[in-house]
C-alpha cells in the first residue's frame, strides 16, 4: 500500500490536490493542523464557506448524505473542500465500509471537489506501519490516498514545544522542552495547553524565561511522568517516596492496569540502560542507541540500579500484571510491589 506523510500532504495540497484522502495514524493533533492547512488553501474566504466547506460528522453521515455532499459546485472558486469526521470506522460492518467506498467513488462525476476522510486514533486500526497496515486501512487505501499521521519522537515534539514557546514569546532551552514532554506526556493537545499555562505564567511574572522551577511547579503531569518518578523511587528503594505517589496516583484515580503497564514500559528501558552501561557505552552512546533524549537518560542514570535489581523488578513486574488482571486489588498489588523490592 502506497501511502504520504502530512508534511508531504501540505504541500500538494496548495498546488495539486487529489480527489480523497484518508487521515489515519496515531497523532491526532496533527491531522487537525492539516485539515486547517486545506481550508486554507481550498477555501480561505470565510464569506463563503458555507458553500466550499461542506463539513459532515457521524451524526450527519450515510452514504447518500456523502454523495449530496459533492453536487453542489463551489462558489468564487475552483474547488470545494468536503470533510468527513468522526466516523467509527473499526465498528462499521462489511457492507457499511462498501457502502462508504462506494459513495467516495462517486466524487469521480464531481472533479470540483477535495474530500478528506479524518479517523482518529482510536476509531480506524492503523496495524503495523509502515509495513503492516490493517486490513480496513488497505481497502479504504484502495479508494482515497492515505495519510499516515505517525506519532513523533520525544525530539521532534521537543523541538515542537520550543517552537511553540518561541510563537508565545517565550525563550525555552532544549532540556527545558525535553523536561516538558517527560512530565506532561507526549498528547500534542496536552503540551499545547501545557505549553501555553507555562508562558502565560512566566509572561505574567515579568520573565521572558522558562525554568525547570516552572515546569515542576505550573505544568500538570501526566500519568507517564507519574510511574517514570514511580520507577525510579521504586528502582533506588525510597519506599515512602514511591508510595507517596501511589497515593497520589490513587486520589487521582488512575488505572493500576495502565501504572503497572506503564512502570513495566519503564524498568524496560531502565534494564537497556543498565546493560548498555555495563557494556561500558558513553551517555551519548546509550542515547543514540534507544533513541532516548540525554536529559531524560541523565535522570535515569542518577537513580539508575544494577542490572540485576533491574530484572529482579521486571520480574515483579510481570508478576505484578497477572495479579492486578486476576481481578485482584490493583493498588494493593502495586504496594506491595514497593513494599517487597
Amino acid at each position: 500500500m502506497d501511502f504520504i506523510k502530512e508534511a508531504d500532504f501540505r504541500k500538494e495540497i496548495k498546488s495539486s490536490p487529489r480527489a480523497a484522502y484518508l487521515f489515519f495514524g496515531d497523532e491526532d493533533y496533527m491531522k487537525k493542523f492539516a485539515l486547517d492547512t486545506a481550508v486554507q488553501a481550498i477555501s480561505p474566504e470565510p464569506s463563503f464557506a458555507f458553500f466550499n466547506e461542506i463539513r459532515l460528522d457521524s451524526f450527519s453521515y450515510s452514504p447518500e448524505a456523502l454523495v449530496d455532499a459533492f453536487m453542489p459546485a463551489p462558489m468564487m472558486a475552483d474547488r470545494k473542500l468536503v470533510v468527513l469526521s468522526g466516523l467509527d470506522i473499526n465498528s462499521m460492518r462489511s457492507f457499511e465500509v462498501e457502502a462508504l467506498c462506494q459513495a467516495v467513488d462517486a466524487i469521480e462525476d464531481y472533479d470540483y471537489n477535495t474530500l478528506i476522510i479524518s479517523a482518529s486514533a482510536d476509531k480506524l486500526d492503523a496495524g503495523n506501519m509502515p509495513k503492516c497496515p490493517s486490513s480496513l486501512v488497505q481497502k479504504l487505501a484502495e479508494h482515497l490516498t492515505p495519510v499516515y499521521f505517525e506519532k513523533n519522537s520525544p525530539a521532534r515534539l521537543a523541538a515542537w514545544v520550543g517552537k511553540h514557546f518561541e510563537h508565545n514569546g517565550v525563550i525555552a532551552s532544549a532540556e527545558i522542552c525535553a523536561l516538558v514532554i517527560d512530565r506532561c506526556g507526549r498528547d500534542m493537545f496536552n503540551l499545547a495547553n501545557e505549553t501555553d499555562k507555562l508562558s502565560f505564567y512566566v509572561l505574567k511574572n515579568g520573565r521572558q524565561e522558562v525554568t525547570h522551577e516552572d515546569v515542576m511547579s505550573i505544568a500538570t503531569p501526566s500519568s507517564e511522568f507519574d510511574t517514570f518518578a514511580l520507577s525510579n523511587a521504586i528502582g533506588a528503594r525510597r519506599r515512602d517516596e514511591a508510595l507517596e505517589i501511589l497515593r497520589d496516583m490513587k486520589g487521582r484515580r488512575l488505572d493500576p492496569i495502565i501504572i503497572i503497564s506503564e512502570i513495566t514500559k519503564t524498568v524496560c528501558e531502565m534494564l537497556s540502560v543498565a546493560v548498555l552501561r555495563a557494556d561500558g557505552m558513553t551517555q551519548r552512546e546509550i542515547s543514540e542507541a534507544l533513541k532516548i533524549h540525554e536529559y531524560r537518560l541523565g535522570i535515569i542514570l542518577r537513580t539508575l540500579p544494577d542490572e540485576q535489581m533491574c530484572r529482579l523488578m521486571l520480574t515483579r513486574c510481570h508478576d505484578a500484571d497477572l495479579e492486578i488482571k486476576s481481578f485482584r486489588n490493583g493498588f494493593e498489588v502495586l504496594e506491595t510491589l514497593i513494599c517487597t523490592i
